[in-house]
């Protein structure tokens, strides 16, 4: 069963989330992984979801060789 959108977010975030530091993942990547688990989902509203969470600032696009998504990074004098 497809997703809703906020619960599609959601999803997509905990996967960045879980990556994180372990694995550097691509728009795609998580593409593959939410149509492994859901295969009816609209690949549009995937876009659409992950946009919203780069446009949120819940994450951030990185490159190194190629564009990741990643949860941004917290620099160590911004923790004061």
């Amino acid at each position: 069963m497809a997703l809703a959108k906020a619960e599609l977010v959601e999803y997509l975030y905990k996967m960045v989330e879980a990556a994180q530091g372990k694995k550097q993942l691509k728009a795609m990547d998580l593409q593959k992984a939410v149509l492994k688990e859901h295969p009816d989902q609209d690949k549009n509203m995937i876009k659409m979801a992950i946009k919203e969470l780069i446009d949120s600032g819940r994450c951030v696009y990185t490159y190194f060789g190629g564009s990741f998504i990643e949860i941004p990074h917290v620099e160590g004098a911004a923790k004061h």
